[in-house]
């Protein structure tokens, strides 16, 4: 097995082309067709990680968040992302990040934060636009069906609970080949009328050049025409943060015990209680000062992530409990759920969770 083998099997679970714009994911260092002795699996890389891959015999580290996220203008060790792009150079170890990928991702680390709070009903919080492509092309009538069998194969089609979907209308297309041309259907130089379906499917942005691929090895037109148009539809399946609920509504105090107990944290800081039950919890990993509008708006009686400043428990106004559990806390699980993801996935081969405790913030 090679690096890319496993980097395949990641993307089916976080395809980066959802990532942020900002981030920096992929394979960072390292060759993707390098042979695999071992895969550490981290939240963070650092040096102590990079040792405890090498004392593992592990030649792969799969890291939620990004060694290298600004660029690199010299390699000298004056830092510690530049000791551990060093190290792990040094020791022929590629580095692979998911970040916000996985944060996009309908069964990422936000879902892995309502599985540890056992929430229900679970749905994305502040769903991607701009995710949904529409494909619009027109085939002979007779081969209709071999055509919309090869896009469903490659996932188009594909619309929350319902697969195979298409809408399909029958006409006439005209066309007249020059004399460079091969037509399949009618002779050059003449003017050819043909019944045809127009066909139209919507896929995710991530399999464009399959879809594409499909399109062109089943259609038997020289040139097909054809039409992509992004759609200003908001993807319920990717997206930043997710809400759910509590089996039972509990009160604030009873609330934040039970966050503190099932996140593993010492510390939450929050905001002012309200006096009414919790049930409806909205919930992101990491920085998310972002989503609070997103999750007053969804009626979440609280909101559990990280990273908040001072100014920010303000914008609770008596409407929402706002949660910060700690930037490490909110995400410490992402590790278990990548091995458990890839155990499932490649089941001959061992992934290692790292022991190593990467959270920069200690509590006194």
């Amino acid at each position: 097995m090679i690096v890319q083998d496993v980097i395949n099997h990641l993307e089916e679970l976080a395809p980066l082309a959802y990532a942020e714009s900002f981030d920096n994911v992929g394979l960072l260092v390292g060759n993707k067709n390098e042979k695999i002795t071992g895969v550490l699996v981290t939240l963070d890389t650092l040096e102590a990680v990079v040792d405890e891959a090498i004392k593992e015999k592990c030649n792969l580290i799969v890291s939620f968040h990004p060694i290298i996220f600004k660029g690199l203008k010299k390699l000298t060790g004056k830092n510690y992302v530049e000791r551990v792009v060093m190290k792990a150079i040094k020791h022929d170890i590629s580095i692979y990040s998911m970040h916000t990928a996985l944060d996009n991702a309908s069964q990422g680390v936000n879902d892995m934060i309502c599985n540890q709070l056992e929430l229900t009903k679970k749905r994305i919080l502040i769903p991607q636009s701009e995710t949904i492509k529409k494909l619009t092309t027109y085939v002979p009538k007779d081969e209709a069906e071999q055509l919309r069998t090869a896009l469903f194969n490659v996932g188009a089609g594909s619309i929350g609970n319902y697969n195979d979907c298409s809408f399909n209308v029958e006409g006439y297309g005209t066309y007249n080949g020059n004399e460079n041309s091969n037509p399949t259907k009618g002779d050059k130089g003449k003017i050819h009328t043909e019944i045809e379906t127009k066909i139209t499917v919507t896929y995710a942005k991530h399999l464009e050049s399959k879809v594409i691929k499909a399109l062109f090895d089943s259609h038997s037109y020289e040139e097909v025409a054809y039409e992509i148009t992004t759609l200003e539809n908001k993807n319920q399946s990717i997206g930043m943060g997710m809400i759910g609920e509590l089996k039972q509504p509990m009160d604030a105090s009873s609330f934040l015990n039970y966050v503190k107990n099932k996140m593993n944290t010492p510390c939450i800081r929050h905001s002012s209680f309200l006096n009414k039950p919790i049930k409806k919890i909205a919930v992101l990993g990491g920085s998310g000062s972002f989503a609070i509008q997103a999750a007053k708006a969804s009626g979440a009686d609280a909101f559990i992530t990280a990273d908040l400043k001072y100014h920010d428990f303000f914008t609770a106004e008596n409407r929402i409990l706002l949660a910060d559990i700690g930037h490490y806390e909110s995400e410490q699980f992402t590790k278990n759920l990548l091995v458990a993801y890839l155990t499932k996935k490649i089941t001959n081969f061992a992934f290692v969770l790292s022991k190593t405790n990467t959270n920069p913030v200690k509590y006194f």
